[in-house]
């Protein structure tokens, strides 16, 4: 009855020598590529299209447990639309990450040659950043091939690079002819350590413990205030107090004069419902060049706004400040109060510090003369699919975002109620974007200055004296291009035809703002469609304890190192175990050892069924049919439905239990006795039993499992396939 299996099986699972050819075989095939498998007739070039891009990481980086997480889950919904009959599209790209890539390269130059970026000028500096990235992309490249990700690497896509240029300049041309895009004054996150602007996501809050510090501006002001930053006090304008507070009602509309810290200040108390009333003191020390919040708020009541801050963080008032670090100017304000009898209290109180994330730098909010984009701005849009905007009406960008997640056809359907209404809170306080950097390494601002000329183009304007914005744009704005983009666009391509808006976008949900909404923003008006149908929104990978995995805790996993002790495919199961969509998943070592088991079962249970097997065993219709109702069908049923409703850790964990506690423990156990007394008929009907079993089981685990499910594939009896010509399971047909 039994025939020779084959040596390997013979020896344990040896992961170590069959992920990389495996691989490359996969790769060499090219049946990552939709278009070729049109060509070998795996897919039909009618069939529904399932487009996804990759959410591209650093281009100088590393694989962490974060972006593991998120290929393995994208790699999981692509291989199962291809074999699902899909014209299954996934495209790979890296993104710049400019002001991490920069400040990499400076502070290499300013180790080696002790010099700074000035010091070598621009031209050098770009030259050796393009240097920088040829040498260290490989990394990142690698890893993504390592995990097993099945993209299609014929499309490769870059942030910086010709086509994605092109896209951007085009996109800014355009906005900027629209009135979108403009130049000018308004608050920054602005790092004094990187000398530049920094979007929301690149800042890192640090719980500190500060000081509270209640006082009086002076002896006869009548309205003592809060705050845990005094220096700022000498660029008050107002004290603002809620409309309803009895307390300070008679004060409204009054003015005073007052010398604070040697600097002469003009106070005025308003009105502003924006004020807590049982925060602090009740009332607001309103500082318009140095908080957002008061900036608005000098908006509505049309205050002055002088800056006591400047670029370096120091202080730019007359007398005992002046020329002060901030820090230091804190300590000088607070003696001064000290001094002048006007301090009430102090105390400690909690504090978030914004920070900069490449650089570590405290962030001060500075008002900047800076390119911004106007959400609020009406513009008519000539062609529409987003629900509730038809193709002529006038809209705004902010009416594109919000009206792009309706769930009706044309829109974007957010999984997670709870996500949506965050993401349409998020929209509705939206503020003008900050899209300019200054930084050298980037997408340049196509604008350019002769006296007070200004002209925005795709090439340089001809003539002398014409000198180019000096900024670049936030890599956020290229990277909000990437659903079209990597598409073609904004030539008329094919693949832009066929494959855009992509089915979904599949990220972390630190990211629905800063990068999701801006997609949705980017293609609304760029095409007047949404960029993908549907968001799913993963969670953070935290340790076992539950803690988010850091340096400074000492907890961080890296899935290479893991994937090199214990396999790839147990890593990548291990990351989706117990991990519901927009929730955080925990991971640990002996989870990932836990998974190297389950591979090492399934490789014995495929030798025991190899051993009893001749090779040649058929199943009848109506056994077939049988072993479905008995055990198959309803399997299959299950994991399609959770996959497809995206519940991939339910999918993973009901093939655990199947292949482990049901094949393994029950139907294997229950086998032997046949193969041991049964008849050589019933010895037949029972080997092709379990390798149908096997067959079906090996297909519906292998995007969660795919390296060690494609090595036994190719070791199963070629009689059996579905297909003779075809001995990849990557290209079987997903059972039914």
């Amino acid at each position: 009855m039994s025939q020779t299996i084959p040596e390997k099986f013979t020896k344990p699972y040896d992961y170590k020598t069959v992920e990389g050819p495996i691989y490359k075989k996969w790769e060499e095939s090219g049946c990552f590529n939709p278009d070729v498998c049109i060509k070998k007739g795996v897919t039909a070039p009618d069939a529904e299209t399932f487009s996804i891009v990759l959410p591209p990481p650093n281009v100088t980086g590393t694989l962490h447990m974060g972006s593991a997480l998120m290929l393995v889950i994208e790699d999981i919904l692509v291989r199962h639309a291809r074999m699902s009959g899909k014209r299954t599209l996934w495209i790979p790209g890296t993104d710049s990450a400019a002001i991490a890539t920069q400040s990499k390269v400076e502070k290499e130059i300013q180790k080696k040659e002790k010099k700074s970026r000035y010091d070598i000028g621009r031209e050098e500096l770009l030259k050796r950043i393009d240097v920088f990235v040829e040498e260290s992309k490989g990394t990142i490249l690698r890893q993504i091939r390592s995990i097993g990700a099945s993209v299609d690497w014929s499309r490769y896509a870059y942030t910086m690079d010709e086509k994605r240029y092109h896209a951007v300049m085009t996109a800014f041309v355009r906005m900027y002819e629209a009135g979108l895009i403009y130049r000018g004054n308004r608050i920054v996150n602005w790092d004094p350590k990187g000398q530049t602007t920094i979007s929301d996501d690149e800042i890192v809050y640090e719980e500190r413990t500060a000081k509270l510090y209640t006082f009086k501006y002076s002896k006869d002001f009548p309205i003592p205030i809060s705050t845990t930053r005094p220096e700022t006090k000498v660029g008050d304008v107002a004290v603002a107090v809620h409309p309803d507070d009895e307390r300070y009602a008679a004060y409204i509309g009054k003015e005073y004069d007052a010398v604070f810290c040697d600097v002469p200040i003009h106070i005025k108390i308003i009105a502003d419902y924006i004020v807590e009333k049982e925060f602090g003191t009740g009332a607001l020390g309103v500082t318009p060049a140095h908080s957002q919040t008061d900036w608005e708020i000098a908006d509505r009541h049309d205050l002055t706004r002088p800056q006591v801050i400047d670029e370096r963080a120091r202080m730019t008032v007359g007398g005992r400040l002046h020329g002060m670090k901030t820090t230091d100017a804190r300590d000088a304000v607070v003696t001064w109060l000290k001094e002048s009898n006007l301090l009430i209290n102090e105390e400690d109180t909690p504090q978030r510090v914004s920070t900069a994330e490449r650089t570590g730098g405290i962030i001060e909010p500075l008002p900047k003369l800076q390119w911004f984009i106007n959400v609020e701005k009406s513009f008519t849009l000539p062609h529409s699919t987003i629900p509730n905007i038809k193709s002529g009406d006038t809209t705004t960008l902010k009416a594109i975002m919000q009206n792009s997640v309706e769930d009706a056809e044309g829109g974007v359907h957010i999984i997670g109620e709870n996500f949506k209404k965050i993401y349409l809170h998020w929209i509705e306080n939206l503020r003008p974007w900050c899209i300019s950097r200054q930084i050298w390494f980037g997408h340049r601002i196509p604008v350019w200055y002769r006296g007070d000329e200004q002209y925005c183009g795709m090439e340089a304007p001809s003539g002398d004296g014409w000198e180019r914005d000096p900024d670049v744009l936030d890599t956020w704005f290229s990277s909000a291009l990437w659903t079209c983009s990597t598409l073609g666009w904004p030539d008329d391509t094919s693949d832009l035809r066929s494959y855009h808006p992509t089915a979904l976008i599949e990220t972390g949900y630190d990211i629905l703002f800063f990068w999701v909404a801006r997609m949705i923003l980017m293609s609304g008006f760029l095409l007047g469609e949404v960029p993908f149908k549907t968001v799913s929104l993963h969670g953070l990978v935290r340790d076992e304890k539950g803690r988010k995995i850091s340096k400074s805790l000492g907890n961080n996993i890296d899935p290479m190192d893991m994937g090199e002790k214990y396999g790839t495919d147990a890593v990548r199961v291990s990351l989706i175990a117990g991990m519901a969509p927009g929730t955080d998943s925990n991971i640990s070592e002996a989870k990932i050892n836990g998974y190297k088991k389950f591979a090492n079962k399934l490789w014995n249970i495929t030798r025991f069924i190899l051993e009893n097997s001749n090779g040649d065993e058929v199943l009848s219709p109506e056994n077939k049919k049988a072993l479905w109702d008995l055990h198959l069908g309803l399997l299959i049923k299950e994991v399609t439905t959770h996959i497809e409703t995206y519940r991939i850790d339910l999918a993973a964990e009901t093939l655990y239990q199947f292949i482990w506690h049901e094949l393994a423990d029950k139907i294997i156990e229950e086998s032997k006795s046949v193969f041991r007394d049964g008849t050589d008929a019933e010895k037949a009907q029972k080997s092709a039993e379990l390798m149908e079993i096997l067959r079906t089981s090996l297909k519906l685990l292998h995007p969660f499992m795919p390296f060690i499910t494609e090595e036994i594939w190719s070791s199963l009896p070629h009689t059996l396939t579905s297909d003779k010509s075809q001995t990849m399971l990557i290209l079987e047909k997903w059972p039914s």
